[in-house]
């Protein structure tokens, strides 16, 4: 009977970490969608008829918002580990832990996660792409 109770204590705290893992996943793809849509809002506001330096406006939500996503991606890692120990019986269910100060040092830094390959790829190429439309926007003004 308590073997029954133990394992029932194990899902539920497995629920309760793939449920933070989740929102941490969904954080990040809504940040990518604010993103994009904060940049080409910004593009749009620097139309022809507006100030074309308006358009450097366009660095500062995709350097927060690579940050932001950069933060949730570690915490979801951080997350993710956590569950692997509770899954193995390293970390007991008893209490429901979801402090993942305990596996801090077993997961790379946010500095690093923010290098990393997936968001150096999304959000560096947004940072390319306003690189070139301001590049486009200065020299077909010079003209």
């Amino acid at each position: 009977m308590a073997d029954k109770i133990n394992l029932d204590a194990k899902i539920a705290h497995l629920g309760f970490i793939q449920g933070v893992i989740n929102r941490m996943g969904a954080n990040s793809f809504l940040l990518k969608g604010w993103s994009i849509t904060l940049v080409a809002a910004v593009f749009a506001l620097s139309s022809k008829d507006a100030d074309q330096r308006f358009v450097l406006l366009a660095y500062f939500p995709v350097i927060v918002f690579w940050a932001l996503d950069a933060y949730f991606l570690h915490q979801e890692r951080l997350f993710r580990k956590l569950y692997e120990k509770v899954a193995s019986d390293i970390i007991s269910s008893e209490q429901f832990v979801l402090n993942t100060a305990i596996v801090r040092n077993e997961v790379v830094s946010v500095r690093k996660v923010f290098f990393s390959n997936t968001l150096l790829l999304f959000h560096g190429l947004i940072v390319g792409i306003v690189s070139i439309v301001i590049l486009v926007m200065f020299c077909l003004a010079q003209k």
